[in-house]
């Protein structure tokens, strides 16, 4: 039996101009990666969303992020 090797993790497009602008995050920039017909949302700060099936749920989860109030 051959087994295909995983597909390399791939970053989407970035948001068109009419979408609203992130709010300023210093430490926080978000993407989104692929991962076969999931994606997911990751961070630079470490933090990583659950695997969606949705492009848009998987934005939706790095907005909360970002947008979520900071614990001291």
């Amino acid at each position: 039996m051959h087994e295909e090797p995983p597909a390399p993790a791939r970053t989407t497009a970035p948001h068109p101009p009419s979408c609203p602008p992130s709010p300023p995050a210093a430490e926080h920039v978000t993407t989104t990666v692929e991962r076969g017909s999931f994606c997911l949302a990751r961070c630079t700060c470490g933090w990583s969303g659950p695997a969606r099936r949705s492009r848009d749920r998987a934005r939706t989860d790095a907005t909360e992020h970002v947008t979520a109030p900071r614990q001291p």
